[in-house]
């Protein structure tokens, strides 16, 4: 693989402490969800991750409207990335993605098709393949 961009993120102390990128433009402090049995008062893990990939699928959807002649503005582009975490059967835990897709201008059909090809090029979609199950709904209006 040919790599286009790298980045670092550092974090100190687990889920009850910091996070930040080595370019420093990104610093946040953590902390276990309540649902977890934390206090709540800091962001998560899996609040980073449904982040990046709702933004990495939405940029997804917008390559692939481009390069189908889909006119389709990045602000009609709504990607939510609901990141849940439970345990597994074999130990340990593990990670379930639900993704809503509002795309506005374009028809139903059509956002289903941009969708199901974001899924195929998106690198997050291609990192939790076969790992992580991941559910889509998706609107047009």
């Amino acid at each position: 693989m040919s790599v286009l961009y790298t980045t670092k993120a550092i974090a100190v102390g687990g889920r009850a402490g910091q996070v930040r990128t080595e370019d420093g433009l990104f610093e946040a402090s953590l902390a276990l969800p309540k649902a977890l049995g934390g206090k709540g008062n800091g962001t998560n893990p899996e609040q980073l991750f449904a982040s990046g990939y709702a933004a990495c699928f939405g940029n997804a959807i917008i390559f692939v409207a481009r390069e189908r002649g889909v006119a389709l503005k990045d602000a009609d582009v709504e990607v939510s990335a609901e990141v849940g975490i439970g345990p597994r059967a074999a130990g340990g835990f593990q990670l379930s993605v639900a993704m809503a897709v509002n795309l506005g201008g374009i028809s139903q059909n059509e956002a289903e098709e941009l969708v199901t090809i974001a899924h195929s090029i998106c690198p997050y979609s291609n990192a939790i393949r076969g790992n992580i199950d991941v559910s889509f709904v998706t609107r047009s209006h």
